[in-house]
């Protein structure tokens, strides 16, 4: 049995390293998939992670920080490592996504959490904004990173959501791929220099949108110059296929 207990941003006494914030779990009971990057279209499970560091004002995910119009209280429990590895092994899905919010924000209680599924046969992908370098526990051969810097248009000061360190240390580790969201060619023009100027590679683009007719007007709008600048394109299968829907 799933045991969680409501989360207060105060530590406890018996807390210790071995409970996470989480917003939610999916894919167990109801089967989706990865709907993005490199994987899309893969079965997957989803561990998705309260709180983050930053507040785009486009995020999907507000239920995750945004606490002027969400309880935290309500959005969030605390979740063991062993109950959340207990979870993942309940599945035959081998992909297990670790998401948030900004999951590396709790990375000391995710290495044993990595090494957990990783012993119960799991891979596993993090969707993470790039502003956190991974620690070295985590820079492993079953873990990749989706890496997705957060542009001005998005809703959110570059000075906060660009690290140059973090954006380094994510292209040493040769694990991470690095996927931005785009409305626009001149979004295009910005990754680009973004992607020049602190050698992110592979670049992959995601049309930015939470209905399927969004995403199929911006996907038109970016096709073309994404393909002449040989660049990997992906769509958000979750909108396409479950109209956003908050689990799947």
């Amino acid at each position: 049995m799933t045991t969680t207990e409501p989360i207060t941003d105060e530590p406890t006494a018996d807390e210790g390293e071995s409970r996470l914030i989480v917003a939610e779990c999916f894919g167990a009971e109801v089967p989706t998939f990865q709907g993005e990057g490199p994987s899309c279209g893969h079965p997957a499970l989803f561990i998705r992670l309260s709180r983050c560091n930053l507040t785009c004002a486009k995020c999907d995910t507000k239920y995750t920080w945004d606490w002027s119009r969400f309880d935290p209280r309500k959005e969030s429990t605390k979740r063991s490592v062993a109950d959340l590895v207990a979870w993942a092994s309940s599945s035959p899905v081998e992909l297990v996504v670790i998401t948030g919010g900004e999951p590396l924000i709790q990375q000391a209680r995710l290495v044993p959490l990595v090494r957990g599924l990783i012993a119960a046969g799991k891979r596993v992908e993090f969707e993470t904004n790039g502003t956190i370098a991974p620690a070295p526990e985590l820079v492993i051969g079953a873990v990749r990173f989706n890496v997705s810097p957060k542009l001005a248009s998005f809703g959110v000061k570059e000075t906060k959501s660009l690290v140059p360190a973090a954006l380094e240390a994510f292209v040493a580790s040769e694990q991470a791929v690095f996927k931005f969201v785009a409305s626009t060619v001149a979004d295009l023009d910005r990754i680009a220099e973004l992607a020049e100027t602190h050698r992110l590679a592979p670049v992959w683009v995601m049309p930015e949108g939470t209905t399927a007719e969004t995403i199929t007007t911006t996907t038109r709008v970016l096709a073309d110059a994404v393909a002449a600048r040989h660049w990997h394109f992906t769509t958000r299968l979750h909108v396409l296929a479950f109209a956003d829907a908050r689990g799947r």
